[in-house]
């Protein structure tokens, strides 16, 4: 018979209880081996870990410099805002949804979309609404909802708006640049962002710092070589020629004749910076820089130059244009009708195709190749923008003399607007030319000399004869001021041909022409209203923005003020030869 007493005399093996005891032992082993790795090896991150349940970093923001024009007139300046964010993880209660919909209203934002941020749990941080008003965020505080709270931050604002946007550019919702200035210069101005670490109880409050505050390093301020009243004169009068002509674009950039200072640019179409909305792309193109284009007869001047350098002509040398026709092998250069035997400064005056290839085919390709290059053309202008272009110009070796002479009357070359202001200061400078720059200079940059002062002085003669009577420039002539400069009329390159209607009109000139102050070049891109030709579509818009633009600076008189000589009406428009 089986007894509960027979148990008493039953034993159990020695090797289980071993085998036991050092099954704990290889625990407990593996448990201390564990600690110890963790606390031996991953230290930082366990600490970081519990630290993560109450300590915070919360980033200062640093204040953005501002931008100014070279009176100190702010085109950029960053003002105060509020952000308002949540700590979904933090949320120990969700919030009911009448609380939601409070929010939601008050937050000018979709109460789905804030349930959907708040479901998130795992999310320590999430942004419900960027950059608004401080009272609105202050009302938003006072409703002591758990887990809300919010940020100090700054928003861009644009005092000039749509009138220098292609200038100072943009900023995007994180205070960073994104076009413009405010790209090319972002890590200045920008500054350097602080912190301040603290600990935070359960429901979000600050309880204490725990080390001292970190201050921001605010940016600097940039001061730009712009005037604002010269940029706003610029502006109208391209937006209001663009209109006119029913024009697809147009661009305009004022320079300082001597120092090479950018005074104004500007484009259109154009666009708000401070709006925050989905902008066409094409409308942040700054196309003074970005935009290739043959520039037409405004090119004629430097074959003049090279003519008169090279010493194969003079100013009143005879050139003999015949019949307004040329043959150079089975091409035909034309001009809009015969001129005879002319001088070498009425070719320029009248902008003889001819005459100008001529004068371009009596230099060795290298010498003219060297002038172009010289004056920057086929290079970047290096003015820091993204995008800018380097135009071309092909290689002298590869030339024959149909495209040698194409050239001198701005065929088979292309240059951006900034490239082609800049390279008449080689005959507002006395033959030197220097770097152009969006920035206030406090001395002039150094340059280098391209063509002599004597060169200088007699293409500036010749060019004043183009604005003067006989001249394709006559609407280009400003009041009490001697003005020099040279018409563009090109067809557009398209599908690897040219378009039959589709043309740019351009004009560069300078003022006052005995001692140039300015150089002004505009160029209308499409004008579709009837009128195409430089001297009709871009000179009128050089006479009003140098108009202005001299009276704005204090600029002697170095003419009479009745010094306007109006074309007669009865007389045939004096006209350049798109090919």
């Amino acid at each position: 018979m089986y007894t509960a007493n027979a148990n008493k005399n039953v034993r159990l093996p020695e090797w289980r209880s071993y085998t036991l005891m050092a099954a704990l032992g290889v625990g407990f082993a593996a448990l201390i081996g564990r600690a110890a790795y963790l606390q031996g090896f991953h230290r930082d991150f366990l600490q970081n870990q519990g630290e993560a349940r109450y300590s915070r970093v919360l980033k200062l923001q640093a204040n953005r410099g501002m931008i100014l024009d070279r009176n100190g007139e702010p085109l950029a300046i960053s003002t105060p805002v509020q952000s308002v964010w949540a700590s979904p993880s933090e949320m120990e209660v969700p919030l009911s949804k009448q609380q939601v919909q409070t929010l939601a209203k008050m937050l000018d934002v979709k109460a789905d979309e804030i349930q959907k941020k708040l479901a998130d749990k795992k999310r320590d941080f999430v942004f419900l609404k960027r950059q608004i008003q401080p009272e609105v965020a202050d009302q938003v505080i006072a409703l002591k909802l758990p887990g809300i709270f919010k940020q100090e931050e700054y928003r861009r604002y644009y005092p000039a708006g749509e009138v220098l946007a292609h200038v100072v550019g943009a900023t995007g919702i994180d205070d960073m640049g994104q076009e413009g200035i405010e790209l090319t210069k972002n890590k200045v101005l920008a500054g350097k962002a602080g912190s301040r670490h603290v600990i935070k109880d359960r429901r979000g409050y600050i309880v204490e710092d725990v080390t001292s505050i970190v201050k921001p390093q605010d940016g600097e301020n940039l001061t730009l070589a712009i005037d604002r009243k010269i940029q706003y004169l610029a502006y109208r009068e391209l937006k209001a020629a663009v209109e006119k002509h029913r024009a697809k674009a147009g661009s305009i950039v004022v320079l300082d004749a001597k120092t090479g200072e950018v005074l104004a640019l500007a484009n259109q179409p154009s666009y708000n910076p401070n709006n925050r909305g989905a902008i066409d792309p094409a409308r942040k193109r700054n196309r003074a820089l970005t935009d290739m284009f043959e520039p037409g007869s405004t090119l004629k001047p430097f074959a003049a130059a090279g003519a008169l350098e090279a010493g194969t002509f003079r100013p009143d040398s005879l050139v003999a244009t015949g019949g307004g026709t040329m043959a150079i092998g089975p091409a035909l250069v034309r001009d809009t009708h015969p001129h005879g035997t002319i001088t070498v400064e009425q070719v320029i005056q009248v902008s003889s195709n001819v005459g100008a290839s001529k004068l371009a085919l009596s230099l060795e390709p290298e010498y003219y190749w060297k002038l172009f290059t010289n004056v920057g053309f086929g290079q970047p202008p290096h003015t820091g923008f993204p995008g800018e272009s380097p135009g071309r110009v092909r290689p002298w070796k590869t030339w024959k003399p149909i495209e040698q002479a194409t050239m001198s009357y701005g065929h088979g070359i292309t240059v951006s607007l900034i490239q082609l202001a800049r390279s008449y200061m080689i005959f507002t400078n006395d033959g030197e030319i220097k770097p152009v720059s969006f920035f206030k200079q406090v001395a002039p940059a150094a340059g280098h000399k391209v063509i002599s002062t004597e060169t200088s002085v007699a293409l500036r003669k010749m060019m004043q004869m183009v604005v003067g009577p006989g001249g394709t420039a006559q609407r280009a002539q400003v009041m009490g001021y001697h003005v020099g400069g040279k018409t563009g009329t090109a067809h557009k390159q398209e599908h690897g041909g040219y378009a039959a209607n589709k043309y740019i009109g351009s004009f560069v000139g300078f003022a006052p022409a005995t001692s140039p102050r300015l150089i002004i070049a505009v160029m209308i891109d499409e004008p579709s209203a009837g009128q195409y030709y430089g001297g009709t579509v871009a000179a009128p818009v050089f006479a009003n923005v140098m108009t202005g633009a001299l009276r704005i600076l204090g600029v002697p008189n170095d003419a009479p003020v009745d010094n306007i000589v109006l074309p007669n009406p009865t007389e045939p428009e004096v006209k350049e030869e798109t090919m």
